[in-house]
């Protein structure tokens, strides 16, 4: 029904999006994941409550937030140049990638550490736990299977940002839409193109729900 060409071209599209999808998860969770601890900790019932702290991070965050990914994908291709070399490509989109999904990865972290039952936080301190040792084995433990939850819906969040990048000479999937199925008006490859989508999509949030699944003490 496909030619080689076209199944070869879809072939190189999902690795492109996977590619990006992937690296730019897990470098906004390494941008993001502290920054949600220090909001949460930071919070007026946090741990360690420091307002001018919290007041400050917490504007950087929903300012960035605040910008449609598709006018950040522009704003910050000076910033992708230097860093990269270049705007184009699927390595060029993981810069903007990052950008715009690390303040959301921020909120989510924040909100999976504040599930934490206050309890198990006031035990710890009653043993005499530190920051750190609060930080790393009361709230990241008790909220892992929230932490792994949101990160699907990290993921999932960064794999459509993936898809609008093809505006701007980004790769993966969205710029075979785009480039092939758009401007060509080629129906059947937009198609096939959103249907792989959804299945990549299905495929991380199935993912997820499993590992979470595992991960959740109070479900066994």
């Amino acid at each position: 029904m496909f030619d080689s060409g076209f199944v070869g071209l879809m072939l190189q599209g999902i690795a492109e999006t996977l590619y990006m999808t992937v690296a730019a998860t897990a470098a906004a969770y390494i941008l993001g994941l502290p920054m949600g601890v220090v909001l949460n900790i930071t919070a007026p019932n946090g741990i360690r409550p420091n307002r001018a702290v919290n007041t400050v991070l917490g504007t950087i965050v929903n300012i960035i937030r605040s910008v449609p990914f598709i006018i950040l994908l522009v704003a910050v291709i000076p910033v992708t140049r230097f860093i990269v070399g270049t705007s184009l490509g699927s390595s060029a989109t993981i810069v903007p990638l990052v950008i715009g999904a690390a303040p959301f990865v921020a909120r989510l972290v924040e909100t999976s550490l504040g599930e934490v039952d206050a309890g198990v936080i006031e035990a710890g301190r009653s043993m005499g736990a530190s920051t750190w040792q609060l930080i790393t084995r009361v709230l990241i433990r008790e909220a892992a299977p929230s932490l792994i939850s949101n990160a699907t819906t990290a993921a999932t969040t960064i794999l459509g940002y993936s898809a609008m990048a093809g505006f701007v000479g980004g790769g993966g999937l969205g710029a075979i839409a785009i480039n092939y199925g758009y401007y060509r008006y080629d129906t059947v490859t937009m198609l096939v193109t959103v249907a792989l989508m959804v299945v990549i999509v299905q495929l991380i949030q199935s993912g997820g729900t499993s590992t979470v699944k595992h991960t959740d003490k109070r479900k066994k």
